[in-house]
């Protein structure tokens, strides 16, 4: 199961194991219960604080498998085999459970540890999500530190008839004590405050505290990361707050036109970034999301940020980079049936429809892209172009062309999403040269039709254009003095993520020269 490039890298990392670890494998006699047998037995034979024990619980999914410690017979399991992205979330298991410690805030991990109550979480994943891991990977360490939490992860392509009984499709998909908990991308301290309703207070208080910042970063994308690393070089007292740490490159999987990195992927990149953020003295805070922009009365006096969770943070100048968000079809029935067949993230989703039908909105290199990886998957998909051609680059039209399980429609104009109430069945389109209306039976659509900015919480404050973009000057400075944009949500061309990072240190830089050229009001 493992090769020995593998093999080599998890024996270093067992190595920092200091409490035994006991793997208790629940099995049958079907091929992936083999495979689930031959990994773990790789797995004990690169460490000797490493066991394998059998079960046969007819309760509890076969292949799945226990890690845990000799004597304890609950924590945190797989179902299925944790490799693609989840190797990761094993590797992390295998340590945390073996007593290696987590670098999480370690007041989290206390609110974790104090949490009342019994939780069951079980977490559906696909190998190929990029956004799962997190999710997994959160539930799983909450298990480690708190005895009344559990966690199952299920790899939803071994188990296809529990994804069909759910209604299951967007991954990763959370249930807590059998109902449904959440969907998509979730951080650990996301879903401590869903839990522990008092944390999300304790943290605002704690945030409107703080003394005033010198630079406040919004948004910790590419653009935010850079801004912050550039202020932090200058000494200067600076903030960077955001909702995710990466923002859009976790969504992305490969990127191939990051200068100087021929090839990695948006989670790798992501980590990169947040390890450069460490070596800086940056207060960085995560899991929050700004609602209100309140600037200084006058130059050079102190600006305002409320936070959705009612924290009010103030600083002298502050960056926006808020990035961007996908755009929707804007159509009857898209929102009822999101999850639930209507999805934007091919990558994650798309082993959910293995074999079904499904359409991708979207004629850009995002949806060609789309298109070319679920026709590896999919029994069919339909690509549907609003204008008279698709804009995707040529190479990719050509691959997709040369797929013979897809058919392209263009000037198609996108009606209505319709379901039976439970999952999306039909999507209705007009031809717009004959006027013509169609309907196609699916089960699932990927929209991919472009980005919005995040812009919307700035209603009466920077001056925005006609789609929210924020209009910048040429050294990045917004309609109010102190107040920068940088990246995807200012009105700077093309967007990418070399070009993100380049206006996030030329915002800096221009907020640097703001802070040393004004005066500080009274």
């Amino acid at each position: 199961m493992l090769d020995s490039n593998m093999k080599t890298q998890l024996k270093a990392y067992l190595e920092r194991l200091t409490k035994p670890v006991e793997l208790i494998a629940n099995v049958d006699n079907s091929e992936k219960s083999t495979d689930t047998l031959t990994l773990l037995n790789e797995i004990a034979e690169l460490s000797d604080k490493v066991t394998v024990k059998q079960a046969d619980d007819s309760s509890i999914r076969k292949p799945s498998f226990l890690i845990t410690n000799p004597g304890v017979d609950s924590g945190l399991r797989f179902a299925g085999i944790p490799l693609g992205h989840e190797f990761t979330s094993l590797v992390l298991a295998l340590l945390q459970v073996g007593g290696h410690p987590s670098k999480e805030e370690q007041s989290l991990q206390d609110t974790i540890r104090n949490l009342d109550g019994k939780f069951h979480f079980e977490t559906y994943y696909s190998l190929s999500c990029h956004n799962c891991p997190d999710v997994v990977q959160a539930l799983n360490l909450m298990t480690v530190l708190n005895p009344n939490i559990t966690h199952t992860a299920i790899d939803g392509g071994s188990f296809q008839q529990e994804i069909t009984d759910r209604n299951v499709m967007g991954v990763p998909a959370v249930y807590l004590n059998g109902e449904v908990f959440g969907q998509g991308r979730m951080t650990l301290a996301e879903i401590v405050s869903k839990i522990d309703t008092n944390s999300a207070k304790r943290a605002a208080d704690e945030l409107t505290e703080r003394q005033p910042y010198e630079v406040l970063v919004i948004g910790s994308g590419p653009a935010g990361v850079s801004a912050s690393v550039y202020s932090a070089r200058k000494g200067i007292r600076t903030a960077l707050i955001g909702e995710r740490f990466g923002g859009q490159v976790l969504d992305t999987v490969d990127i191939e036109n990051y200068i100087s990195v021929p090839k990695t992927e948006g989670a790798k990149l992501a980590q990169a970034f947040r390890s450069h953020v460490s070596d800086y003295n940056i207060d960085v805070i995560e899991n929050q999301s700004v609602v209100k922009l309140i600037p200084a009365e006058k130059e050079g006096g102190l600006h305002s940020l409320e936070t959705a969770s009612g924290a009010i943070l103030k600083s002298r100048s502050i960056i926006i980079a808020t990035g961007a968000r996908w755009r929707n079809m804007n159509v009857s029935g898209e929102q009822e049936y999101r999850t639930r067949g209507v999805t934007y993230c091919p990558h994650c989703d798309g082993p959910l429809f293995k074999g079904k039908k499904v359409a991708v909105v979207g004629g850009g290199n995002s949806g060609v892209e789309a298109a070319i990886d679920l026709a590896g998957v999919v029994d069919h998909v339909t690509l549907l172009e609003f204008l008279p051609e698709m804009k995707a680059d040529s190479v990719l039209q050509n691959k997709l062309r040369s797929l013979k399980n897809v058919d392209i429609i263009v000037n198609a104009q996108t009606l209505e999403v319709t379901g039976d109430g439970t999952k999306l069945t039909n999507l209705k389109y007009k031809n717009r040269v004959d006027e013509s209306e169609h309907e196609l039976a699916l089960s699932g659509i990927f929209v991919q039709i472009g980005l919005l900015p995040n812009t919307q919480w700035l209603e009466g404050t920077v001056e925005r254009n006609r789609i929210g973009e924020i209009v910048i000057d040429s050294k990045n400075e917004t309609s109010i003095k102190g107040i920068f944009a940088a990246g995807d949500c200012s009105t700077v061309p093309y967007k990418q993520i070399i070009i993100a990072t380049g206006e996030g240190a030329k915002a800096s830089l221009s907020a640097f020269d703001y802070l040393i050229r004004t005066k500080v009001a009274e």
